[in-house]
């Protein structure tokens, strides 16, 4: 591999996760391009199954003052580290998928007489919305927490961009381009987003940080 390629992540790393590309012989440059704030919210009827999309959303549940209430109901997810997250805290997880699509037709066919909290950012897809209206499944949605764009100028030359969200890709624009580099993506929504500005993409196995990390380390071995 080429000494000193620098990997720029649009969010911070782990410790471990930073160990990764330093030992696979890159610099790495990281700041978090998104500010994430929970927000406060208020039940509004009891119910029967709670959906999350996100860990974000299961942190911003577990800062709740009813979440001892929560946790008696049963969880539904997309993501295993949001699945990790909702067990590691006393949460009992039916089921997850790697991605809103493949979760959407399995809540229209095993959960459609449930009625279910949705608990979701300010900027999300429409795709379990849209399943769950299709389908008329009783659900309350609640925006548990707010995505914001903490754009950042990087002026240092950089050969690989590691993305997380279509909002990161924005933010990073805002004050950045895109141009000969290498863009690892988490997922095919986040790819989505460099749809015309660039076909130089790589997408993740799996929607987790460690597998964008192992998919930049692969491509220059």
């Amino acid at each position: 591999m080429k000494k000193e390629i620098c990997v720029l992540s649009t969010k911070k790393l782990q410790t471990n996760q930073m160990h990764f590309l330093l030992n696979a012989g890159f610099s790495v440059i990281e700041a978090d391009f998104i500010k994430i704030t929970s927000l406060p919210f208020q039940l509004k009827m009891q119910p029967s199954l709670l959906l999350f999309t996100s860990q974000n959303g299961v942190k911003s549940v577990l800062e709740n003052k009813d979440v001892a209430f929560l946790k008696q109901f049963p969880s539904i997810c997309v993501g295993s580290k949001t699945r990790k997250l909702l067990e590691d805290n006393g949460f009992q997880v039916l089921q997850n998928t790697e991605y809103a699509e493949e979760l959407a037709p399995i809540i229209q066919k095993e959960y459609n007489l449930q009625h279910i909290a949705f608990f979701a950012g300010n900027i999300r897809s429409n795709v379990l919305p849209t399943a769950m209206q299709e389908a008329n499944i009783t659900f309350d949605e609640y925006i548990v927490y707010e995505n914001q764009a903490d754009p950042i100028e990087i002026k240092s030359e950089t050969d690989v961009l590691l993305f997380f969200s279509p909002s990161g890709i924005q933010s990073y624009l805002q004050k950045n381009t895109i141009t000969n580099q290498v863009c690892f993506c988490i997922g095919t929504t986040t790819a989505d987003a460099l749809n015309g500005i660039t076909e130089n993409c790589v997408i993740a196995n799996q929607q987790t940080v460690e597998n964008v990390i192992i998919q930049c380390i692969n491509y220059y071995k």
